[in-house]
């Protein structure tokens, strides 16, 4: 990756990481982003004994193409981390890639996000994660705060403003003002939940089993929130096992399938950010009908949302300029900037 031509400039230690359910983002002090890759962890067991294989790009290539003696994890699900030892390796390595072998008076400071809806004992596995790693100091922000300084949203000032950042694992959707979040709902529903259902809909109506590298794939290039206004858009060819008669097979769907397989999914994140505006109070409210609502995170790439969400709630919906890396941007932020420094967590 070109992020990493830089790496024997880096002076600085601190990073901020966007540990997400699909990707790690992390943003080195003085230096903005330097590595984005998926979350997934390749562990091969050789003679009982387990040890990390491959991390990053090349653990998610082989998802659902490994030998008995290799396993593909993804230590995040929902958001939080459901494999601590994994997580720990796998952060690690990261800070491996960003800064090499090299040795530092201290060892860096971390700021990591978390969902507004995770628990003291998830934040706490994070913490320790963390700790393990190498971390000297642990600071947490919460998503929707990380993301909506990443999108240039006023969170100092105190007007009300709108965030709907749409994860792998989770969408976390918040009301800011003043530094703080007036209210906040976490659904644990994202990116993977609408893979899973496009999965589960091509096994329903085609009896063909398709995997989630393969699902993923047609959500980026062919999803879509609202059907096609011919119903039918643009037709798409995948392949998979044919579970009548157990071989390969290969079948057409179109975008208004698609769409149908992801109404559930984005039903539930419309339903939450009707519930977040049902629970704000008047004044920022009135704000929110001028700000409208920021879409964030990768789910925000998803093709006619933001139409749908306006079409539903009636109030201006935008997308963030980078709503991929959005999270990691603010994250970083608030680790470097005194403005924001107030809305880190350290416990």
């Amino acid at each position: 990756m070109a992020f990493f031509s830089n790496w024997f400039k880096f002076t600085s230690r601190d990073m901020a990481i966007d540990l997400g359910t699909a990707n790690t983002v992390v943003y080195v002090r003085g230096h903005g982003i330097v590595l984005n890759e998926p979350s997934v962890v390749a562990v091969e067991t050789l003679n009982g004994v387990k040890r990390v294989k491959a991390v990053g790009e090349d653990a998610k290539l082989m998802m659902g193409k490994t030998p008995d003696s290799i396993e593909a994890i993804r230590p995040l699900r929902d958001g939080v981390i459901a494999d601590i030892d994994i997580a720990e390796q796998m952060i690690k390595w990261f800070i491996s890639k960003v800064h090499g072998h090299r040795r530092f008076p201290r060892f860096p400071e971390i700021v990591i996000c978390v969902p507004s809806g995770s628990t003291s004992v998830e934040r706490r596995a994070i913490r320790d994660a963390a700790s393990n790693a190498g971390a000297s100091q642990v600071f947490l922000i919460e998503e929707p705060m990380a993301a909506a300084i990443g999108a240039d949203m006023p969170v100092t000032e105190p007007i009300g403003s709108m965030v709907v950042d749409i994860g792998g694992g989770t969408t976390e959707v918040a009301v800011l003002s003043l530094r703080g979040l007036a209210y906040t709902t976490s659904v644990r529903v994202g990116g993977d939940k609408m893979d899973e259902a496009i999965v589960s809909y091509v096994r329903r109506h085609h009896n063909l089993l398709i995997g989630e590298a393969t699902a993923e794939r047609i959500k980026k290039e062919y999803g879509i929130a609202q059907k096609p206004a011919d119903g039918v858009g643009a037709t798409i060819h995948i392949k998979g096992r044919d579970l009548v008669n157990g071989v390969p097979k290969e079948i057409a769907i179109n975008q208004g399938q698609i769409a149908d397989a992801l109404a559930e999914p984005i039903g539930t994140i419309v339903e939450g950010v009707r519930i977040a505006l049902e629970n704000t109070a008047p004044e920022l409210a009135a704000d929110i009908v001028d700000q409208g609502i920021v879409l964030t995170g990768g789910g925000a790439l998803l093709k006619g949302l933001d139409e749908e969400l306006r079409d539903e709630t009636g109030l201006p919906v935008t997308v963030a300029e980078d709503p991929l890396t959005c999270v990691a941007i603010g994250t970083g932020r608030a680790m470097e900037d005194p403005v924001f420094r107030g809305v880190l967590q350290t416990a």
